[in-house]
């Protein structure tokens, strides 16, 4: 009895949050150890079908950057990066868009719709949906060409929103589209950002393979639980938010400057990890807030 008693307290605990956040969208972007193992996909994904299903409107973003680097060990070619940009030539483009939009996409997608999810795959080639200009990133004070790899201009929010007011889960690969009408290679981190941004989303949640934003990199009781914008800036300029996490957390602090009212850095390793942030009052990972003032997760 009590253990019914229990999952009974479990469900009262969410009510608020069910409440507070009915018809919101939140983007979730995951990537990592979550796309190499099944049974962790499968928890992830059922955590968002359940979203879904309570009145949330989720919006999936994925990555895929190991399965790119084996495929593209397989056909003999071997990753290069640049400030921790992939080096895009066409052929490797070529690499990306069959593993992103054709490969990983629709078993996302199929995965979500065995599950009731009404998922729809989608990339930048999609309606212009994420327009990019070429990026040449500077190092040592000179610009490097390399290669298919793009800036986001422009997110079609009109073609987001439409999908989401039909009830469906968009789940997009970060490939973008330039004016050539060529594909290019976008940062999927950026993308969740952008995207947060543009459709006017409530929550902008990264799934990691950390426990969440640490004090100490190598201590992952060190968790923060809290962050205020200019606290997490201050934490990028000490060098305390580093490396991986750093295009996770700048992303997060600009969709909170075009707002988004809150970001969460989240252990995607940890079993309905979302769920356990998303409706609890503890969390279990860390949230980066607009302001000081808000307090409801």
């Amino acid at each position: 009895m009590h253990e019914y008693i229990g999952k009974a307290d479990v469900l009262i605990e969410a009510l608020p949050y069910i409440k507070a956040f009915q018809g919101k969208k939140i983007v979730i972007k995951f990537g990592g150890s979550i796309m190499t193992d099944e049974t962790l996909m499968d928890k992830v994904l059922m955590d968002i079908v359940f979203m879904k299903y309570v009145g949330w409107h989720p919006v999936v973003v994925h990555g895929g950057g190991p399965a790119i680097t084996e495929a593209m060990k397989r056909r003999g070619t071997k990753a290069e990066f640049v400030n921790g940009l992939r080096v895009t030539d066409r052929e490797t483009m070529d690499i990306v868009e069959d593993i992103l939009a054709h490969k990983i996409n629709s078993q996302i997608v199929n995965l979500l719709n065995k599950m009731d999810g009404d998922a729809v795959g989608l990339y930048g080639m999609n309606d212009g949906l994420i327009r990019v200009d070429k990026m040449m990133p500077e190092v040592d004070g000179e610009k490097v060409d390399i290669g298919y790899v793009g800036s986001i201009r422009y997110i079609n929010a009109p073609l987001l929103n439409a999908f989401l007011d039909h009830g469906k889960i968009p789940v997009i690969a970060p490939i973008g589209i330039g004016d050539n009408d060529l594909t290019y290679n976008v940062n999927g981190d950026v993308v969740a950002g952008d995207i947060a941004s543009s459709i006017g989303a409530r929550k902008l949640v990264y799934l990691t393979d950390t426990a969440g934003i640490l004090q100490n990199p190598n201590d992952e009781k060190s968790i923060i639980s809290t962050l205020t914008r200019a606290e997490a800036e201050r934490l990028i300029a000490e060098g305390v938010i580093n490396g991986g996490m750093i295009p996770k957390v700048s992303s997060c602090l600009s969709a909170l400057r075009f707002g988004v009212n809150k970001g969460h850095i989240v252990d995607g390793r940890i079993d309905h990890s979302l769920l356990l942030e998303i409706f609890t009052r503890e969390g279990i990972g860390t949230e980066i807030l607009k302001d000081g003032s808000e307090n409801i997760r």
